[in-house]
């Protein structure tokens, strides 16, 4: 059988660029080499693209684009060629790929852009499409649709620059301290802040406004955090349902990365009946986002076991570790078997 070849893009010039490189590397060290013709291409974080045909260790470490195998590469805008062209010595050398794995957490990766200049190409690539992928990276956005599709989602005023200052104060009146402050297309809890009080409030405005344009102010719901792992287009695959258990503060970048003070119970300390209503209402967002290939979408239960949306994450973490194989491995499904069904969902497209 002949081998398919897989791009894999990793890096990139969001905030998430770390979590990228760490993804990638359980990605690419996983990936059937018997199957698979693996390409790696990285993009720096000053958005340079090269194809790098060096060790792994150098992506973990960061000095990938240090080795000397590295090459500019670029993807064939033209419609058909389904290819890349790397320019070598003065050189254009084209190679045919057959799908695209794109491990870009984050801005110009999960949130469409990437996904459309595959579009153009005419390259199939894992996950989901350019209009999912665009809307859930949108946090406002999200919750409307959500939320029009007749599924619970908390109270949230979307916001900007020339927003009024009374109607900010408004809502804080309207649902109570904690409030949650949220840059609307930021991944891994980046930029959010727990405001308080309304100095605290005003505070994390300003803070979320350093990383977008727009702001999502967000009630606080009582209750513990959910997520279900989703593969597929059609027939849904959904994994064991997992907990987030978080004795003061939230779930912010740091905790989720170093579980300092934070734990995940896996399955979720819940009975089967709540489990399979969440995995259902999970179900049903990812339908109504318009998801495809894998998604990890997260929730909240509320003190009288109310299911809230939280978020879709389009590309979660993806290390060995991460939640989101976790969730399958624990409902029998290797992370191998993951990356399979992937590819061949994206092919199939």
């Amino acid at each position: 059988m002949e081998k398919k070849v897989v791009a894999v893009i990793f890096g990139g010039e969001s905030s998430e660029y770390e979590v990228s490189l760490k993804s990638a590397c359980s990605v690419i060290e996983n990936l059937d080499t018997e199957k698979y013709s693996v390409i790696k291409i990285g993009i720096t974080r000053d958005g340079k693209w090269l194809r790098y045909n060096g060790k792994l260790d150098k992506i973990k470490n960061n000095t990938w684009f240090l080795d000397n195998s590295c090459t500019k590469v670029m993807i064939s805008p033209s419609k058909g060629d389904r290819e890349i062209i790397e320019i070598k010595n003065n050189v254009l050398i084209h190679t045919k790929i057959d799908i695209v794995f794109p491990i870009l957490h984050g801005k110009n990766g999960e949130d469409g852009t990437l996904q459309g200049l595959l579009e153009i190409s005419g390259i199939r690539y894992v996950g989901c499409n350019v209009a999912a992928s665009s809307i859930c990276m949108d946090k406002d956005y999200a919750h409307k649709i959500v939320s029009y599709a007749g599924f619970d989602v908390p109270n949230s005023l979307a916001i900007d620059h020339q927003t009024d200052e009374k109607e900010i104060n408004d809502f804080a009146e309207n649902v109570g301290y904690p409030i949650y402050v949220k840059p609307a297309k930021e991944g891994s809890s980046i930029g959010i802040t727990k405001s308080k009080n309304k100095y605290e409030l005003f505070q994390g405005i300003d803070e979320a406004l350093k990383f977008d344009d727009k702001v999502v102010l967000e009630e606080n719901i009582n209750g513990f955090e959910v997520g279900c792992a989703i593969l597929g287009k059609d027939d849904l695959i959904v994994g064991t349902v997992d907990e987030i258990e978080v004795p003061s503060g939230f779930f912010d970048f740091k905790e989720k990365y170093t579980l300092e003070h934070s734990k995940i119970h896996l399955p979720a300390r819940i009975d089967n009946k709540l489990s399979e209503k969440i995995k259902e209402t999970a179900k049903g967002i990812y339908r109504a986002l318009g998801c495809s290939g894998l998604s990890r979408v997260d929730m909240f239960v509320d003190e009288k076991n109310r299911i809230v949306f939280n978020e879709v994450n389009t590309l979660p973490g993806f290390t060995t570790g991460s939640r989101f194989p976790n969730m399958l491995l624990h409902s029998g499904i290797e992370y191998k078997e993951i990356l399979d069904k992937l590819i061949e969902l994206g092919i199939q497209e």
